[in-house]
């Protein structure tokens, strides 16, 4: 698995939690994943385990560039 390029998925686990009486998730990427070239597969690379043993493949947004002031 090449690792060098952009990651089709990030991978993440949410951690639910309550603050007072208000239900909170908390999403932390714990890792990346690439498509295989054929379309039957998933590789997935992981620098953390969740908890709980759910994970959550979501497509990269495009980072947004900062303004720049003239």
């Amino acid at each position: 698995m090449d690792t060098n390029f952009k990651p089709d998925f990030n991978v993440y686990t949410v951690i639910e939690y309550t603050k007072g009486k208000e239900k909170k998730a908390r999403w932390l990427q714990i890792g990346a994943a690439w498509a295989n070239k054929d379309g039957e597969g998933i590789n997935v690379q992981l620098d953390a385990l969740p908890i709980d043993g759910k994970l959550v493949l979501r497509v990269p947004k495009a980072k947004e560039e900062p303004e720049t002031k003239e």
